[in-house]
């Protein structure tokens, strides 16, 4: 249904603090986003402009050109999901009900598919929810609600394990059968990092990384072997993170090895990092 979500430099400043600044960012459809940052890092309140929570103090955010802003047209057809308590005395299915209303495209036959599948009891009230049954009640919206632009702002964190694979399982499956823009905000990097196609990194409300996951990923290896090799090896390079064992050294490396730099590593292992040590080095606060 639309096309590009733009940011155009947008800053938000809340109580006289500065939350966001200068944020500009172009977001295609039917792709899915993994949004990263630590606490405080301007993620939620985002995704809360995105969302038309909250009115950005300077800059605006767009879609195919028009302003997101109290407009009814766009906001039916983006949902933000986050993982808050509700204290509602409606039955949890009724309150799905009332709240599928204002989503054209809610499926009622896929909340019950996944109602069953999280265990979510469907006549109790909301409020009596554990925190996990709450959590993938808020799920459950997300997903059966269809939205073109489906937002995720950690809700699942109070599920256990299990049932947060059931999630990933559900969001890919559905996403493949009717494909729409979905960002995922989480610190749960490493279980989720397979689902992302592209990855935009939030430091101190400022975006500091958006690529596609595979090309951020490539710029980020370990470099192992001896000592000196390894030391020859990383001139002039950027590196992260060192470690030594006896006479083996291991070295983080952030930017792109060269091919030819490759086949000049002789002997060194060279492996990839994962996108949550690349995170964990890129947002690491100087001491």
């Amino acid at each position: 249904m639309y096309n590009i979500i733009q940011f155009e430099d947008v800053s938000f400043q809340l109580k006289n603090k500065q939350i966001l600044k200068n944020i500009s960012l172009k977001l295609e459809k039917n792709k899915i986003y993994g949004l990263l940052g630590r606490n405080g890092a301007g993620k939620t309140s985002m995704l809360s402009l995105l969302a038309s929570f909250a009115q950005a103090t300077s800059g605006r955010i767009t879609i195919d050109g028009v302003s997101i802003f109290e407009n009814e047209d766009l906001m039916e057809n983006i949902i933000f999901i986050r993982d808050i308590k509700l204290d509602e005395s409606e039955k949890v299915w009724k309150y799905i009900k009332q709240t599928a209303a204002f989503r054209p495209n809610f499926d009622e036959d896929y909340a019950k598919v996944l109602m069953q599948r999280f265990r979510l009891p469907e006549d109790v009230a909301v409020s009596s929810l554990s925190r996990g049954m709450m959590s993938a009640m808020h799920v459950v919206i997300g997903l059966a609600s269809r939205c073109a632009i489906t937002i995720f702002d950690e809700a699942y964190l109070g599920m256990d394990a299990p049932a947060r694979v059931k999630f990933y399982e559900e969001v890919l499956n559905d996403y493949m059968e009717h494909p729409r823009t979905i960002i995922l905000s989480t610190h749960l990097i490493s279980e989720m990092e397979s689902m992302f196609e592209e990855v935009i990194i939030i430091d101190q409300g400022e975006i500091v990384i958006h690529e596609e996951l595979d090309t951020f990923k490539s710029r980020g290896v370990t470099v192992t072997g001896p000592i000196e090799e390894v030391d020859a090896f990383t001139i002039g390079k950027t590196v992260l993170k060192e470690q030594v064992l006896g006479s083996t050294k291991q070295a983080m490396v952030y930017g792109q090895l060269l091919e030819k730099e490759k086949q000049r590593a002789n002997g060194l292992q060279i492996a990839q990092i994962t996108l949550q040590e690349l995170f964990i080095h890129l947002t690491k606060e100087e001491s």
